[in-house]
């Protein structure tokens, strides 16, 4: 140190012309020397500042920290600080900024600082640093504040933070971040945090942390990498709030909402998440829906209490036989159980019930369940699909009696995997709109010309090959699609008539519609809006919809309004597959039906039945009294089309016609 003390004294006489406040410090912030420069701009000598740290580590003072400070000691390159304040004696904020070098005088390694004093502040600038002091005080009182050094280690704690988490600055300041959280979820918590900083991007989110007790806590917590100039991390400031009452809350109204109330078993809400996050997991495990038989006449034969008394005794056998796996009550008298276990455990459930009944004033009640195992992921893959499984596999062992609990069976599992991919690919082949539209030609036997054609829906899917009609539309309507694929149909059907209208060739076209469509309130809007959009006369236009809808039709006004209103626009209602559905005939004086469609059913062997042929004779007559247009769908032979045309009927359509063709094949025909 005598050799450093003679360096100094040596170079002190020139370095004190430089025009600059200049210091020099030892490695640990110490300072060795002070300027004659520096003396005037801060109002200190040298004799009050030499061996001492001012100014630099007093946080609240100085824009260098000491998280830096390793930084600056071990750079080859200077590194510059930019517009801080460094108060003189006599209190005043001097603005400067300042270059500091590491180096190595007489084998001891200093820095020296160079630094520049800035403008006198304005009055601008002036209120800016109070306005900024204001702020940070602000801040001080209102979060609990942190600093963490870019190794994570703290190095600054507020009292607010104190003060919540109990700690006490000796046993947190230098120690690790990560033992402020409890130790399970320093994984999905803390390091998402820590990544998210080393990002030099700011973190924001709910967390739970330990107090110094143990004890749980949680915050709102924002978290800000303060960069220096060269983008690395000075240090990482931890701004929080305690939202502890609030979480509390939160967890206990979910738990509310978790919860059925009846039997203290989960809900289906919380079943989906946990079957979620297993599925997340990629955890293996079966999926027992469980209903039992008969649960309306065994509650009929008793009263609300004895009900009760029946779910909650079940539920209770439930937890004693599958112990430690989930279980949810997720209809009246249906339950699902979660569980790795084999198919002969759960199977094994139906003996135990029967060695523990339930007795209801000391009667054993003769209680028998159904149900259905599906296995994640070689059956299913999702809750919903798990659901429809089960439900499948059920209804098929209650048509066999009951009283059993089987798994998938092969073909089932074929079927349903295929239901499953079929919905998947729906959904994209919908959105790149690669469905396409055949049009099959109906012909009126009076002119033998086409007057009309049925649009038909078809897809060829690079995946899953050729989906027909009825693989289509039924999942179609149980997923709610049927209303994009009707709204695609539409717009195709609209857009050829249009077309074919304007080349000359005036056509009908025919779209199938479901219930579902029609209870839209918006489907007259709809429609009038497609016939605007592609300037097709509504006339060309038919809807077709089937027995079942009209039926369902019946009963909601909303439906008939609709139906009535499109008529009067000239819209055309036909009847599909008539005969074959309900035997009820009301709703012909109630819809605005023009047009009836015999099933091909009744046509295949017309020729061959005399009784088919006098039924097929009364629908045309019925249709003929009712002053409808009747049409005859199946047509496949020659003599099947001369029977009808005797018969009376007004229309064929069919393969003996043509199969479904593109537009371009139905100008040809």
């Amino acid at each position: 140190m005598k050799g450093m003390q003679q360096v100094l004294e040596n170079g002190s006489s020139i370095l004190d012309h430089v025009p600059f406040p200049m210091i020099l410090t030892a490695s640990d912030a110490t300072v060795l020397w002070w300027s004659k420069e520096a003396e005037r701009t801060f109002g200190f000598t040298a004799d009050e500042i030499v061996g001492k740290f001012y100014p630099f580590f007093e946080e609240n003072r100085s824009a260098i920290h000491k998280s830096t400070w390793s930084q600056v000691v071990q750079s080859e390159n200077p590194i510059r600080f930019e517009n801080f304040i460094i108060h003189s004696k006599h209190g005043k904020a001097v603005h400067v900024s300042a270059v500091l070098n590491s180096m190595t005088i007489d084998n001891e390694q200093c820095v020296m600082f160079l630094f520049e004093v800035n403008n006198v502040p304005t009055m601008d600038q002036t209120s800016s640093t109070q306005e900024l002091a204001s702020f940070k005080m602000g801040i001080d009182e209102t979060f609990m504040l942190t600093y963490l050094d870019p190794d994570g280690l703290i190095t600054y704690a507020n009292t607010l933070f104190l003060k919540t988490s109990k700690w006490t600055p000796k046993r947190i300041i230098g120690k690790s971040f990560w033992q402020l959280f409890p130790e399970e979820s320093a994984e999905k918590s803390v390091n998402p945090i820590w990544y998210t900083l080393n990002s030099n991007r700011v973190w924001q989110g709910s967390v739970e942390k330990l107090t110094k007790d143990g004890e749980t806590y949680w915050v709102d917590m924002t978290a800000i990498p303060v960069l220096a100039t060269n983008d690395e991390p000075m240090y990482f400031a931890i701004l929080e709030k305690d939202i502890t009452d609030k979480k509390r809350l939160q967890l206990h109204l979910e738990q509310i909402a978790y919860v059925d109330s009846e039997t203290g078993l989960m809900n289906r809400h919380r079943l989906e998440n946990i079957v979620s996050g297993l599925i997340a997991e990629e955890r293996h495990f079966s999926f027992i829906f469980l209903d039992i038989d008969k649960f309306y006449t065994l509650r009929d034969m008793h009263d609300e209490e004895s009900e009760t008394t029946l779910l909650l005794e079940f539920a209770k056998r439930l937890k004693m036989y599958f112990q430690d796996s989930d279980i949810a009550r997720v209809g009246e008298d249906e339950f699902v159980v979660l569980t790795p276990l084999s198919d002969w455990f759960i199977q094994g459930f139906l003996s135990y019930l029967k060695q523990h009944p339930i007795y209801i004033r000391n009667k054993a009640i003769p209680i028998s369940i159904s149900g259905g195992i599906t296995r994640y992921p070689e059956d299913q893959s999702t809750f919903l699909h798990m659901m429809r499984a089960s439900s499948a596999t059920i209804h098929k062992v209650k048509q066999e009696g009951g009283g059993n609990i089987v798994s998938l069976s092969k073909a089932n599992h074929v079927a349903l995997s295929r239901k499953a991919m079929i919905e998947k690919r729906l959904i994209e082949a919908l959105h790149h709109k690669d469905l396409t539209v055949m049009y099959q030609p109906q012909v009126d036997l009076k002119t033998g010309r086409i007057d009309a054609v049925e649009a038909l829906v078809r897809w060829e899917d690079a995946v899953l090959g050729t989906v027909t009609p009825n693989d289509l539309i039924p999942v179609a309507e149980e997923t709610g699609m049927i209303h994009d694929i009707g709204s695609f149909m539409l717009e195709k059907a609209c857009e050829q008539a249009a077309l074919w209208a304007k080349n000359g060739k005036p056509m009908k076209v025919s779209v199938n519609s479901s219930i579902r469509e029609f209870r839209d309130k918006n489907m007259v809007k709809q429609v009038r809006q497609t016939l605007e959009k592609f300037g097709c006369p509504a006339h060309l236009l038919q809807i077709e919809i089937t027995e079942k809808f009209a039926l369902e039709a019946e009963s909601e006004q909303s439906i008939i309004r609709q139906m009535h209103q499109l008529q009067s626009e000239g819209i055309r209602f036909v009847l599909d597959d008539f005969g074959t559905g309900y035997a009820s005939f009301r709703y012909m004086q109630m819809l605005p039906i023009t047009e009836l469609k015999i099933d091909q059913s009744f046509i295949a062997s017309i020729t061959k039945q005399e009784k088919l042929q006098k039924l097929v004779h009364g629908m045309i007559q019925f249709g003929k009294s009712m002053e409808i247009r009747v049409l005859a769908e199946g047509v496949e032979t020659k003599e099947q089309q001369d029977l009808l045309t005797k018969l009376g009927c007004d229309a064929i359509q069919g393969f003996y016609i043509s199969h479904p063709v593109s537009a371009g094949e139905i100008e040809n025909l």
